[in-house]
């Protein structure tokens, strides 16, 4: 299991602490689906990059740039509730690990403007981690996932106050779930294809700030073993 964003991908020279893995998964699509998932999927962060972003306000920043573009410290810092000086200060982390990085002729030496590194990393358990790496690793997947929950929550409110007044939007979207049995194999095969799909689907979508009509769209897919309410695997 992982936890993916696909929003960023650092180059090997900006942060030693991620760690490529193989990914059998994807031998059974094309040569250039299988690039493609495997871009966006990334590395998965190492204790470095790891200890970088595992802090609750820097996977929020870094949440609010990915869904909403770029934005300057002092504009995030009024969206999180926080001061400038904080929010700079956790931009600066987030760049020295590669997360982040300023936009180029945008801005002022007072005023700087903050993008994501284009690509995808993964929080993904290992079996060599210690307390340390996986308390880290729980405080990133934690708050990513409350970040996703937050906003299912608020369109949800939004349309049932005023789905006259987005018609179109309320029938655009989507929440579902599909139960079925699977083996691992399966799983990963399933993950990989879907993945696919997603991939050459939203790349035309992406950089689309500027189009009318357009807002910001957050697409999620999780696929996992149901665990028992014994805390087994059925």
């Amino acid at each position: 299991m992982s936890t993916a964003r696909d929003d960023r991908r650092p180059t090997d020279d900006q942060e030693p602490g991620r760690t490529a893995s193989p990914r059998p998964e994807l031998d059974g699509l094309g040569e250039r689906a299988r690039t493609r998932v495997a871009d966006a999927l990334g590395n998965t962060l190492g204790p470095t990059a790891l200890r970088g972003l595992s802090h609750p306000l820097r996977v929020q920043i870094l949440d609010l740039l990915n869904t909403h573009g770029p934005l300057t410290a002092s504009r995030l810092a009024e969206r999180v509730g926080e001061s400038s000086g904080s929010t700079s200060y956790h931009l600066r982390q987030l760049a020295r690990h590669g997360f982040v990085r300023e936009v180029e002729g945008k801005g002022t030496a007072r005023e700087r403007w903050w993008e994501t590194v284009p690509g995808g990393f993964s929080v993904a358990p290992d079996a060599a981690d210690d307390a340390g790496t996986r308390m880290a690793k729980d405080v990133v997947n934690a708050e990513l996932e409350r970040a996703r929950q937050e906003k299912i929550w608020a369109v949800l409110r939004a349309f049932n106050e005023s789905s006259e007044q987005d018609p179109e939007w309320v029938h655009a979207t989507t929440l579902s779930t599909i139960n079925v049995w699977a083996t691992p194999e399966q799983l990963a095969s399933l993950v990989a294809a879907v993945r696919a799909v997603l991939e050459e689907q939203t790349a035309p979508l992406r950089l689309q700030q500027d189009v009318p009509g357009a807002r910001p769209v957050q697409i999620h897919f999780n696929a996992f073993p149901v665990i028992g309410t014994d805390g087994a695997r059925h």
